[in-house]
C-alpha cells in the first residue's frame, strides 16, 4: 500500500529521549490541548530483545533494562570487549543509538556497529578517538534492515570499568505504516458540517468529515459493506440503507477523490458483525452450503469489480469482520449450548426470532465448545465447522484476487483479554493450514484493539510479537482502535486519562506498537469511527450541526519525525571546574539521512562545587538538548595491588597485578612490567629503563625516567594526559611505543631522545598537548 498524502512536519519526539525536535506547534487552535510529539521508542528494552557479550554475559541484560544503576561489566581484560543486542527482526527506521557507561569520570572509546544478520557489520558510529571524559554519547544513523546492534569498547582511560550501563536503540515511525480510520458512518453525516476551525474567520478545511480528516493527515479510510442493511430488532430493511452496497460505492468515490487509501470491509451480513454476532444475510439464509459458497464468491467478485470499474480500486479488502468465531452462522448454532449462548443470544433479534430461516442451513460458525472434546462425534463437529468456515473464506479471497489482483486481502479477528493467544493461536493455525490446503492465502492479519476487551498495551504488543514471529509472511495491522477524550479516570487495562491529551497519547501508543513489530511487519493502525465513537470531535456550542476536531486529531500529522537530534551530550569535570560543552550538536534529516551540525545555546550551568551529576539545558532551532555533567573529585583512578614507597634500589619486576609508584618514590634500577601486569607511576622518579611487553597497563604521570621507555604489545598506555589530570613526564632517553591494542595517550612530555611508535591500534594521540622531543619523532608519533 502506498502513502497518498503528504504529512505535516513532525516537530518533537515521544517516549525516552523526548524533546529532540523542537517544541510542537500550539494545538490550542483545535478543541482542548494536547502536546503531540513524533513517535520514538527504545527497541532495546523490548521483552523479546536478547543481549549478549564477549565476556560477562550474565550481566548483559543489565545494559538494556533502562536502569542506569545496573550495567554489563566485562569479565575479560582483552581489548575489544563488546555488547550486542538482537532486536528479534529487521527494522527500517532506526535512527539513534544512545550509549551510557558505568564510570562517570572516565573516557570511553568505542564503536557502534549494525548488522542485518549478525555476520556482516557496518560501523555507524566511531568514537574510538574520544579523549574527553563523559559517561556516554548519542549517535545518529540510517541503515534499513538493521536487526543487530553492537557496541565495542576499543579503549577506556586507566581505572575505568569496561562495560555498558545502558544501550538504547530508537525506532521512528516508518513512512509505510498507514495511519487511517474507519469512517463508514460518514455516509449518514452528509448534513453535518465539519470544520477545522468553525468559529474562526478562516474555518480551514471542511465542510465534510473527509475534508477535515485529510487536512489533518489521515492517509487511509476503511468502509464497511452490509448486504441489505436491516434493523437489528425487527429484521426489516432500513429506510435509508446506510453502509449498503450503493452508498458505500459513493463513499469510496469520495475517498478516492481526496487521494486517500481505500479499504473495504465485507461484513457478509445485513447488520453488524463482530465476535458475538455474525448473522447471514437474509438473501442467503436458506441457501444450501454449496450455494452459499457460490453466493459469497459471486457477491464479492461483483462488488469489487464495480469498485474497480468506477476507478476506486481498493488497496485492501477484508473478507469478514472480526471473525474470531467464524461468520455467517447457521444451523450449527442450534442445540449447541455454548454456541447458542454466544451465537444466538448476542445476535440480532431477527436471528433468534426467525431461527427457522437464519438457522435452517449450515453456515460458517466455529464450534469452539467442542475444541477439547474427547467425544469423537463432537470433535468431528468442531473440525467440520472449521472446514465450512474456511471454505467460505476461500471463496471470498478467490473472488477478491480474481476481481482486483492488485488489492491486498485482509483477515480481521481479535485476541481476547481472557482467552488470549491460546484460542487465537488455534484460530490462526487452523485457518492458515486449511486455507493453504484450499489453495488460498491472504496478505494482512488484522486485529482489533480496545483495552477494555483486549488487555493492556503490553499484552497486545506481546500478542502481535507472537503472531509476527509465527507468521512472518503476513503484514500485521490494528484494524480498529479508539480511546475516549472525556469521562474521567481511565479505560480498563489502560494508563491514559480520558482527556484530549490522554486520547492522543493512547492512540499514539497504538501507532508505536504497530511500528515496533519485528521485521517491519506492522502495516498500519486504524481508528474506529473517530467522529462518532470515542470521538475526536465535538459539537460546537451555538452552531447547529457543526463539529470541530479535538487537538488529539493531530496524531496523524505529528507522529512522524522529520528530524532527529543528538539530544544528549555527556561531560565530566573535577569539582569546582567548568564543563566544556559543545557549540553544536548533530541533526539527522529523516527524508534523506543527511546529517548537519546545528548550533546550541546552553543555559548557565549549576554549581560544580560538590561531586554529583548535574544537567544543563541547551536550545537549538530544532529542540532542546540536555548536557549530563558528572562532577567528580578525581577522574577514574587505578586500584593498586602493591605500592612502593620511599626508595627502591635495584631492579623492580612487576610480575602480576598493579604496582603503584606514588609521589616522591625513587627507583634506582630498571623497571620491567610482565605480560598481563600493570604499572602506575605518579610523581615518581626512575633512574634506569622502563620496559613492558604485553602489559595490561602502563601509566606514567608527572614522573622522571632517566633512561629509555620501551612499551610493546600492551593493552593500555598513558604517558602523560593532562586532560585527565595525568601530568606530563620528563624522559631522559628514547620513548618507543609499539603494537598497543587499546587506550594509547602520549601527551605533553619532554623527551630527550627519539619518540617513535608503530603498529598501535588505535594510533596514539596527544589530546592537544604536544610532546617536546630532542630527537626525531617517527611513525605514528610523528605528529604528536
Amino acid at each position: 500500500m502506498t502513502r497518498t498524502t503528504a504529512l505535516a512536519a513532525a516537530l518533537a519526539l515521544v517516549g525516552a529521549g523526548a524533546g529532540v525536535l523542537g517544541p510542537p506547534d500550539p494545538a490550542s487552535a483545535l478543541y482542548g490541548e494536547a502536546e503531540i510529539r513524533p513517535i520514538e521508542s527504545n527497541l532495546a528494552a523490548k521483552p523479546w530483545v536478547e543481549a549478549s557479550a564477549a565476556s560477562g554475559a550474565s550481566t548483559a541484560a543489565s545494559a538494556v533494562d533502562e536502569d542506569p544503576a545496573t550495567a554489563w561489566l566485562a569479565t575479560e581484560s582483552a581489548p575489544g570487549q563488546w555488547l550486542q543486542v538482537d532486536l528479534g527482526g529487521a527494522y527500517d527506521n532506526l535512527r539513534k543509538v544512545h550509549v551510557a557507561f558505568p564510570d562517570p569520570g572516565a573516557v570511553y572509546q568505542y564503536t557502534v556497529e549494525a548488522s542485518a544478520d549478525g555476520a556482516d557489520w557496518e560501523v555507524i558510529a566511531d568514537r574510538s578517538a574520544d579523549s574527553t571524559p563523559g559517561a556516554g554519547g548519542v549517535d545518529l544513523f540510517t541503515l534499513p534492515g538493521t536487526r543487530f546492534v553492537r557496541v565495542t569498547v576499543t579503549g577506556a582511560s586507566p581505572g575505568a570499568a569496561v562495560g555498558v550501563s545502558e544501550l538504547q536503540v530508537f525506532n521512528y515511525l516508518r513512512d509505510d505504516v498507514i495511519l487511517g480510520a474507519d469512517l463508514s458512518w460518514m455516509d449518514g453525516s452528509q448534513s453535518r458540517e465539519y470544520w477545522v476551525h468553525p468559529q474562526a474567520e478562516d474555518r480551514g478545511a471542511g465542510p465534510l468529515l473527509l475534508d477535515v480528516m485529510a487536512d489533518r493527515g489521515l492517509e487511509y479510510t476503511r468502509l464497511r459493506v452490509f448486504n441489505e442493511p436491516r434493523n437489528e430488532s425487527t429484521g426489516n430493511l432500513n429506510p435509508i440503507p446506510y453502509q449498503g452496497p450503493e452508498r458505500t460505492l459513493h463513499s469510496a468515490q469520495q475517498v478516492a477523490d481526496r487521494g486517500l487509501g481505500l479499504g473495504i470491509d465485507f461484513h457478509y451480513a445485513d447488520s453488524w458483525a463482530d465476535p458475538g454476532k455474525q448473522p447471514k444475510p437474509r438473501a442467503w439464509a436458506e441457501l444450501e452450503f454449496p450455494e452459499l459458497t457460490d453466493a459469497v464468491y459471486d457477491y464479492t467478485y461483483d462488488y469489487v469489480s464495480r469498485l474497480v470499474a468506477q476507478g476506486t480500486v481498493p488497496d485492501k479488502v477484508a473478507v469478514g469482520n472480526e471473525i474470531a468465531n467464524g461468520f455467517m452462522w447457521g444451523s450449527e448454532a442450534v442445540g449447541a449450548p455454548a454456541t447458542e449462548a454466544v451465537h444466538a443470544g448476542a445476535n440480532p433479534a431477527y436471528f433468534r426470532d426467525q431461527a427457522a430461516i437464519y438457522q435452517s442451513q449450515p453456515g460458517g460458525g466455529i464450534l469452539w465448545q467442542y475444541r477439547y472434546s474427547e467425544d469423537p462425534a463432537e470433535r468431528q463437529l468442531y473440525l467440520d465447522s472449521w472446514d465450512r468456515f474456511t471454505t467460505l473464506l476461500a471463496a471470498g479471497i478467490a473472488a477478491v484476487r480474481d476481481a482486483s489482483p492488485q488489492s491486498e486481502v485482509e483477515l480481521h479477528s481479535v485476541v481476547g483479554r481472557i482467552s488470549g493467544m491460546g484460542k487465537a493461536g488455534e484460530f490462526w493455525a487452523q485457518l492458515t493450514t486449511r486455507l493453504s490446503a484450499k489453495g488460498q492465502d491472504f496478505d494482512v492479519l488484522g486485529l482489533s484493539y480496545y483495552p477494555e476487551h483486549h488487555g493492556s498495551l503490553a499484552q497486545m504488543e506481546a500478542n502481535l510479537h507472537t503472531l509476527a514471529t509465527t507468521y512472518p509472511q503476513y503484514k500485521l495491522e490494528i484494524a480498529e482502535t479508539s480511546y475516549p477524550a472525556t469521562g474521567g479516570g481511565t479505560q480498563p487495562n489502560s494508563a491514559f486519562p480520558r482527556t484530549v491529551q490522554g486520547q492522543a497519547d493512547a492512540i499514539q501508543h497504538v501507532f508505536q506498537m504497530v511500528n515496533d513489530v519485528v521485521g517491519n511487519q506492522g502495516a498500519g493502525a486504524l481508528l474506529w469511527e473517530p467522529a462518532n465513537w470515542q470521538s475526536m470531535f465535538r459539537s460546537v456550542p451555538g452552531m447547529t450541526n457543526t463539529s470541530e476536531p479535538n487537538a488529539s486529531i493531530d496524531v496523524y500529522n505529528r507522529s512522524r519525525a522529520t528530524h532527529v537530534l543528538e539530544d544528549t551530550v555527556y561531560a565530566a569535570v573535577e569539582t569546582g571546574g567548568t564543563p566544556a560543552l559543545p557549540d553544536t550538536v548533530r541533526m539527522l534529516t529523516t527524508a534523506d539521512g543527511s546529517e548537519t551540525a546545528v548550533p546550541v545555546e546552553w543555559s548557565e550551568p549549576p554549581s560544580t562545587g560538590t561531586a554529583g551529576r548535574v544537567r544543563v539545558t541547551g536550545t537549538t532551532e530544532h529542540g532542546e538538548v540536555t548536557a549530563v555533567v558528572d562532577v567528580v573529585d578525581e577522574y577514574a583512578a587505578v586500584a593498586c595491588d602493591a605500592e612502593v614507597s620511599g626508595a627502591h634500589y635495584g631492579p623492580l619486576a612487576v610480575a602480576s597485578g598493579t604496582t603503584c609508584l606514588g609521589e616522591g618514590v625513587r627507583v634506582f634500577g630498571p623497571v620491567n612490567v610482565a605480560e598481563g601486569a600493570s604499572l602506575v607511576a605518579d610523581g615518581a622518579a626512575v633512574t634506569g629503563p622502563v620496559s613492558a611487553t604485553g602489559a595490561a597497563l602502563v601509566m606514567l604521570c608527572g614522573t622522571q625516567v632517566t633512561g629509555p621507555v620501551s612499551l610493546t604489545g600492551g593493552a593500555s598506555v598513558t604517558v602523560g594526559d593532562p586532560v585527565l589530570g595525568c601530568d606530563p613526564n620528563r624522559v631522559l632517553g628514547p620513548v618507543t611505543v609499539n603494537d598497543t591494542a587499546g587506550w594509547n595517550v602520549i601527551a605533553g612530555n619532554e623527551v630527550y631522545g627519539p619518540l617513535s611508535c608503530s603498529g598501535n591500534q588505535p594510533a596514539p594521540v596527544d589530546n592537544g598537548f604536544a610532546n617536546e622531543s630532542r630527537g626525531p619523532k617517527s611513525g605514528q608519533c610523528g605528529s604528536l
